[in-house]
């Protein structure tokens, strides 16, 4: 069984499109998540040409009020920044002091990404079968590459470890995420004991395991935390009521502050007593304890 330690949590503000293809907002949501206490933001880069057949792209979305053209294409393609504003980001969270990264839905893109070296990108549950992306990632990229394991079959994760293993690079720069693909997902669906398995099956096989929510509230994510998540990403967004799919299943910036607040403390509770009387139980003690008469 493999066995883990404690370490401090890293905390990722997923700001994803919440910026609405708007880069002031960005800026203004990389600010937020730097005075949350979060250690990176996230965002996400498409081509939609490329990514959707042109079937999809000449569809309405599925949900029209969360929509921001006439067809999903549109869509997309409303809420994309471009890879010079991406590299603008990257510049722009490194001058305050936070990381940058971004999950890559296409080829184009996972190239551009690459290009900009962050630390490392992630792939999400939606392209975790793309192969020709993750290729790129491992052979083309030496950072660290970040996978989510939403709507994935068992034997879908093993392929994937399986061919990073090829080349022996999954123990020391594969991180895989725990995740329900739902927006937002119930407490039911958030399967926190996936995070025992994926320990169980892969905990020797890949270089960390972290936790991708998108449920409601912050307690799940401090339970993930203590089954061994030490990534812990939330979607993050100025206004849940805000049109567009992922703004309900994300956190606030007083969501967010009580998120990091909150992890960092479990962290600094997960201990032993270091005596059996702690110095802060003495005065007690002395007070309370009971005396045999």
């Amino acid at each position: 069984m493999f066995k883990f330690d404690y370490k401090e949590p890293k905390v990722i503000a997923e700001i994803g499109c919440n910026h609405m293809g708007n880069y002031a907002l960005a800026l203004q949501l990389v600010d937020l998540a730097k005075l949350c206490g979060c250690n990176y933001v996230k965002f996400q880069k498409r081509n939609p040409k490329e990514l959707l057949t042109p079937e999809q792209y000449a569809a309405p979305h599925p949900n029209p009020w969360n929509s921001y053209g006439a067809t999903y294409g549109e869509h997309r393609e409303k809420l994309e920044l471009s890879a010079l504003q991406h590299e603008s980001l990257l510049e722009y969270c490194r001058s305050i002091g936070i990381e940058y990264s971004t999950s890559v839905w296409d080829i184009t893109s996972t190239q551009e990404i690459i290009a900009l070296n962050p630390q490392f990108i992630k792939v999400p549950s939606a392209c975790n079968n793309n192969f020709g992306i993750l290729k790129l990632l491992r052979d083309d990229y030496k950072g660290q590459v970040q996978i989510s394991l939403g709507m994935t079959t068992h034997a879908e994760e093993e392929s994937i470890i399986s061919f990073f293993e090829e080349s022996n690079q999954a123990a020391t720069r594969l991180v895989i995420y725990s995740c329900t693909s739902g927006y937002p997902v119930p407490d039911s669906d958030a399967c926190l004991l996936e995070i025992n398995r994926l320990y169980h099956k892969f905990g020797n096989r890949v270089s960390e395991i972290g936790f991708s929510g998108h449920h409601n509230g912050i307690a799940l994510d401090i339970a993930a935390y203590t089954l061994g998540a030490r990534w812990i990403e939330r979607h993050f967004t100025i206004d849940r009521t805000w049109k567009g799919t992922d703004h309900a299943a994300s956190l606030e910036k007083p969501g967010m502050e009580k998120l990091v607040r909150d992890l960092n403390g479990t962290f600094n509770a997960l201990t032993y007593k270091s005596t059996e009387i702690l110095e802060i139980e003495n005065e007690q003690r002395a007070k309370l304890k009971y005396r045999k008469n």
